[in-house]
Order: C-alpha cells, then structure tokens, then sequence
C-alpha cells in the first residue's frame, strides 16, 4: 500500500473466492466485491484514510499450501530454486526465503539453512469437488467469525470448525 497525497494504490488477495480445480483467469483479479471489501478493511484498520481516494486496485490467485507452512528449497541437480506458501506473511517472509536461497545456493552452512521451512514439502490438497467445498466452506466460516465478533457474539464453533476444516 502507498500513501500520497491522501490517495492510496492497494493491493487485493484476501478474500477472494476459490475457483473449481484452482481455475485462474485475469478477470479474476478485478472482482470489484473483493476490491470494496479490503478498502473497507483498509479503511477500519487505518481511519486517517477513510476520505482518501483508492484510485487502483488490482488481485491475484494466492498459493495456499495444504498445511499453510510456507518452504524454500534448491534442488542443487537442476539448479531449481523455490519459495513460497506465505499464506498472507509474503513481505516479511520473502526477504527471509531469499537470503535462505542464496545461502543454499553458494552452499553456506549458515542457521538460514537449518530452518525447519527448508524443503518441507506440504502435502497434496484434496481432490475436487471435495477442494472445492472444504476452500469455499472455511471462507464463509471465516466470514461469519467476523461477523460475529463484530456483532459482539462469541465465534467459537465458528472458530473450532474452521480449525478442524483447514488443519
């Protein structure tokens, strides 16, 4: 997010629905439903912005791993690295995995290389339509977790059941 001049350009991930077999389109990325609700978001969270302008706004599909555990790796054969399954820390998480690639890649024993997050490899999601349900089924119970908590209501079923749906 940047602020200048009382007009912000943001971002926009969260929120958005999953689509049938991890489908992606580049209309996707412009659902304007998604768009409204992170600058409402922005603007509970931030209150000094709440006149300002929004004049971009943009998405994109997140990469969930199966048990949200982010991981880095190299493959020193094909010289393949990769990072990834930030699950919503990417900025901070990004500098770490890349100074943990380039510490695999120039084979320094360094702590960066011992973390447990190097080569984890997450399991497989479940098939569809069952991917489908379990994604889509959380995302409204995360929703109703904030509605209620809004409205003052202990959401902890809510809570309990999402924990058990995700893992």
């Amino acid at each position: 997010m940047r602020i200048a001049s009382r007009t912000i350009v943001a971002t926009s991930s969260g929120g958005a629905p999953y689509h049938f077999g991890s489908r992606v389109h580049p209309a996707y990325d412009y659902d304007a439903r998604v768009h409204h609700m992170l600058r409402d978001i922005l603007r509970d969270l931030f209150p000094v912005i709440t006149d300002a302008a929004f004049t971009h706004s943009w998405g994109g599909n997140l990469g969930i791993p199966r048990d949200w555990y982010p991981s880095v790796g190299y493959d020193r054969a094909t010289g393949i690295a990769w990072a990834g399954g930030y699950v919503g820390d990417g900025v901070s998480t990004t500098n770490l995995a890349g100074r943990t690639i380039a510490d695999l890649v120039l084979d320094h024993a360094s702590d960066l290389v011992r973390l447990p997050w190097v080569g984890h490899r997450s399991p497989r999601w479940e098939p569809e339509p069952f991917r489908y349900l379990g994604v889509n089924l959380a995302r409204k119970l995360v929703e109703s977790i904030d509605r209620a908590e809004v409205a003052g209501r202990d959401p902890k079923w809510r809570t309990r059941a999402v924990s058990r749906l995700v893992g």
